[in-house]
């Protein structure tokens, strides 16, 4: 293998290059550009464009905090999101507006001390809608009435709710057009301007449940289009303004079901399934080098509803007209990421396992290069690629799974493992770039990743572990290593190690207590106890009578359904435990609380089982993924040092 190994370092070299846009007339593409920064431990961003016919692109903004380019109907204008006269760690975002074409300073259009997103120009370019917040944070003692009372990333979010402004983009004044005791996820102005639709969460105690609305775009009440009765992600009209499309699924399997394509008539009626293959109508792919996205992921463009699917190891762009006749748009080995629709040509960010994300042209069949931000580190090191597997389990169901090979590797030598366990568990490994497994690969392991049961990109039945836990996840993965040690002789089963984080981190807790055949093994943001993580997390209170019990309803107090908790957490078989263990967790990780981490800590230290416990200040569940670089690096740091440890040779 050509080029030096990937390094942990080389993450600030890596170029996240995201959620392009196209403009009005398709002749230019606003697109995000963030450089994370070791030494000022921030991630750098600004506004590029990209001429669509000669693939020319150039800076628009200076940064360093801008993104979320969206367009102006006249094509002459850019909005986008920043934080430039913000202090580090002040609360807060802004509203910026820039000319294309004058190239002078852009102006901030308005600033609040709470976050701003979702911000799009009305059809007249006179107004522009954004989603903010309503409510302020008690600074003191917390006087608690409602759940969750936190939530991941943002901290405590008890007694706020998210709304639709409207600002005028020549003055900044602004107003509130929805109010009451509702969560506005995400909206749209339809095509005349005059109404506004957007989905909303209606019940605290049951957030999963959301539901299309439609507003007249001065104010009035707002006219509710579902049933109380579906999960919903998304929407957009249609070109007419009489329909719209969302992204939601029905409950039919939980929280584990499928997200199909659904229309409904602005006017009323039962909404309509026009996506129903059995497939996952998201992009379900594990990345780490993935840069600030405002991207629709559902378009419709003339007559067809644009929108990405998981298909096993990648994601591919889909499109199905209003009777529901589907076709793949962008497929092959790739990830097909953040997109941008027009009638002339597609533009859209993409990735595989040995390329980070760049923008591509697709027109008349053909996906194109557009940028090439991370060449110049490409051409430098030397990345694998993985070697995919298939296996057929017990049961007889075929799981799909890859090996990686260590940078430098030499045919004849044996090498040491690292199983690595993807989070969810409906997500997927497959063709995304994951800056650390390249760095692992180049320390002088072999990786070995797959999507046992729960992973999306298959079947929902395939998805579906509903209270199932540590079952027949579990029997795929230790089938899936038995089958990857007998096909790759390189691997050195006496020195196979294990990692995984969320779900992954549930998993590595699940294994070690009922097998010792890890020589290692490392936790991250993990779970241990699904008894106290109901009442400690931002989604326990519900994901876990689904997913744990089986079903809505099923809480840990009743004797019918504790049993299910506690058997299913790994703390129960802590006993059982030898394998040196690395814990690593994030101290504001609100999605599995550091509870679940100083547990497992304390079980094991007084049990004498070899244990390190790293805890993040001032990160949450994203660490591995959006935290601090520094604390990126030093995360990087103690997972390689820890498996160094105790998979080197005798």
């Amino acid at each position: 293998m050509k080029g030096r190994p990937m390094k942990i370092e080389d993450l600030e070299r890596i170029v996240l290059v995201s959620d392009p846009k196209l403009s009005p007339d398709a002749r230019l593409a606003a697109f995000t550009v963030t450089k994370p920064s070791i030494r000022e431990d921030k991630y750098l961003s600004s506004i590029w464009l990209l001429d669509t016919k000669s693939l020319s692109y150039e800076q628009l903004t200076a940064g360093p905090s801008d993104h979320s380019p969206e367009w102006s109907p006249d094509g002459r204008r850019i909005c986008f999101l920043s934080r430039r006269t913000l202090k580090e760690g002040e609360e807060g975002a802004e509203l910026w507006i820039a000319d294309v074409f004058a190239r002078g300073e852009p102006r901030m259009l308005l600033k609040l001390d709470r976050p701003i997103r979702n911000a799009q120009w009305s059809p007249d370019g006179r107004r522009i809608l954004f989603i903010s917040r309503v409510g302020r944070k008690d600074e003191d003692v917390k006087v608690i009435e409602e759940l969750p009372f936190w939530f991941n990333g943002e901290g405590f979010i008890y007694g706020l709710r998210d709304h639709v402004f409207v600002a005028d983009v020549y003055s900044g004044n602004y107003f509130q057009l929805t109010s009451g005791d509702v969560n506005v996820k995400f909206a749209r102005w339809s095509p005349n301007g005059r109404r506004v639709a957007f989905v909303a969460e209606t019940d605290r105690l049951r957030p999963y449940i959301k539901d299309v609305f439609v507003v007249d775009a001065e104010g009035g009440e707002p006219v509710k289009l579902t049933r109380g009765n579906m999960t919903i992600i998304d929407l957009d009209w249609s070109p007419d303004g009489r329909m719209i499309v969302f992204r939601g699924h029905d409950l039919r399997r939980g929280l584990t079901s499928h997200y199909k394509v659904w229309v409904v008539d602005v006017e009323g009626g039962e909404p309509r399934c026009v996506f129903n293959a059995d497939l996952d109508a998201v992009n379900a792919m594990n990345s780490d080098v993935r840069g600030p996205s405002s991207a629709r992921y559902i378009q419709w463009v003339e007559g067809h509803i644009y929108f990405p699917v998981s298909v096993g190891g990648y994601v591919h762009l889909y499109r199905t007209d209003a009777e529901g006749e589907h076709e793949p748009v962008i497929q092959g080995e790739i990830v097909v990421e953040d997109f941008s629709i027009s009638r002339e040509l597609i533009c859209t960010t993409a990735m595989r396992f040995d390329r980070p994300p760049e923008v591509y042209i697709y027109r008349e069949g053909e996906l194109k290069l557009a940028t090439d931000f991370n060449g110049w580190l490409l051409r430098e090191v030397g990345l694998g690629r993985p070697e995919r597997f298939t296996f057929r389990a017990s049961d007889g169901v075929e799981v799909e799974g890859w090996v990686l090979k260590p940078h430098g590797f030499v045919e004849g030598r044996k090498y040491p493992a690292i199983l690595y366990i993807h989070g969810g568990p409906p997500t997927t490994y497959g063709e995304g770039f994951m800056h650390e497994f390249h760095v692992l690969a180049g320390e002088g392991f072999a990786l070995i990743f797959m999507n046992p049961r729960g992973s999306s990109g298959y079947s929902e039945g395939f998805k579906d572990i509903r209270g199932r836990y540590g079952d027949r996840d579990y029997k795929d993965i230790m089938e899936g290593l038995d089958y990857v040690l007998e096909k790759f002789p390189f691997i050195d089963g006496e020195r196979v190690g294990v990692t995984g984080g969320s779900y992954g981190g549930f998993m590595v807790n699940w294994i070690i207590g009922h097998t010792d055949r890890f020589k290692a093994a490392v936790t991250q943001r993990s779970i241990c106890n699904w008894i106290s993580d109901y009442g400690t997390t931002d989604i326990g209170f519900y994901f876990n009578e689904d997913q744990i019990a089986g079903g809505f309803g099923r809480p840990f107090w009743d004797e019918r359904w504790f049993r299910k908790y506690w058997d299913m957490s790994p703390i129960k078989y802590v006993g059982n435990v030898k394998t040196p263990l690395l814990i690593i967790h994030s101290m504001e990780d609100y999605r599995c609380w550091m509870d679940q981490a100083l547990q497992l800590f304390t079980a094991l230290k007084v049990r004498g089982i070899p244990v390190r416990l790293v805890l993040f200040p001032k990160e949450n569940h994203d660490l591995s993924r959006k935290g601090k670089p520094k604390h990126r690096v030093e995360r990087l740091k103690q997972i390689v040092g820890w498996f160094k440890k105790y998979l080197a040779e005798d």
